[in-house]
């Protein structure tokens, strides 16, 4: 069964990594706005009788989503066997619980509106806290996609002589999960929250390690005030300038200045969300996953 691949708005750089590692055609989407605001979509090329994968980058989702919805279904009227989502950044994952009263749960209520139109979902690196897996809120099958590999083939070839870090215990699992892969020590920061906006970030065992490179990992790099404050308590323990790396690049406007004030001697992320820093390639990891999945639900 042919596999065709279509890139909702904003996503085409990511369609053609991926389009190469499967070897398989684009067909291009045309898309403007009215006047009004409404969307127009149209398809390329035909679809008939294919298997396609809609790939998005879900930086902003809200003003994307009903353009997903729209092509998913254009796609199926226009004779497409199955429609698959490869959102490499899946949005909205924070929201997992209740916080406050009367919030809604968001994570939950966009897994329902993405399950309602699409037959698979493939993504990197989800933020699950308080979920053990997708499949507590997604009703199709929905992989995840760990990054590890990724990073570790790029740490080994770019990085001499690494210490793999974690910023605090949330991001423990890439760490220690990359560290094992390169074949490198690890350690994972301790941190204190001092309030909205302050952290308080010690290094243990960083008399052990210093002389080598400081690599920080961490999942999604947003405000970045966590990771720069690691970068700088890094740089001081090791004596080394760090690598601050992230798997999406969220990316306040003033994130990248402030990780470089810190002392990060680089900022480098996975191309999972375009963007400048994009240096980590989870391209072939993706491609294994789309077909997997893909084989799965025929």
């Amino acid at each position: 069964m042919k596999t065709i691949l279509l890139a909702a708005p904003g996503a085409e750089p990511t369609a053609r990594g991926l389009a190469l590692h499967l070897q398989a055609p684009i067909v291009e989407v045309e898309s403007r706005r009215f006047p009004d605001g409404e969307s127009y979509l149209r398809l390329a090329g035909s679809v008939e009788g294919c298997d396609v994968v809609l790939v998005a980058t879900l930086r902003d989702p809200d003003p994307q989503a009903l353009s997903l919805w729209y092509l998913a279904d254009a796609a199926r009227e226009l004779g497409a066997r199955r429609v698959g989502l490869v959102s490499p950044y899946l949005p909205y994952m924070r929201q997992d619980r209740r916080f406050h009263p009367g919030e809604a749960v968001t994570s939950r209520s966009f897994a329902q509106f993405l399950s309602a139109r699409f037959d698979w979902l493939v993504t990197v690196d989800p933020h699950l806290h308080r979920y053990a897996s997708l499949a507590e809120i997604y009703s199709v099958p929905a992989q995840a996609v760990a990054s590890a590999p990724a990073i570790a083939r790029w740490v080994t070839a770019e990085v001499p002589q690494p210490v793999i870090v974690g910023p605090d215990s949330e991001s423990e699992q890439w760490a220690s999960d990359v560290a094992r892969r390169v074949g490198c020590p690890a350690i994972v920061l301790a941190k204190t929250r001092l309030g909205d906006r302050r952290v308080e970030i010690t290094v243990p065992e960083a008399g052990a390690y210093r002389g080598r490179t400081p690599v920080l990992i961490d999942d999604i790099i947003s405000s970045a005030r966590t990771m720069a404050v690691a970068a700088s308590r890094a740089r001081e323990a090791f004596g080394t300038a760090p690598v601050c790396v992230g798997v999406h690049a969220v990316f306040a406007p003033d994130a990248v200045q402030a990780l470089r004030d810190a002392g990060a001697g680089r900022v480098v992320t996975c191309n999972t969300l375009p963007h400048e820093s994009n240096g980590i390639d989870v391209g072939p990891e993706l491609a294994a996953a789309i077909r997997e999945t893909d084989r799965n639900v025929r």
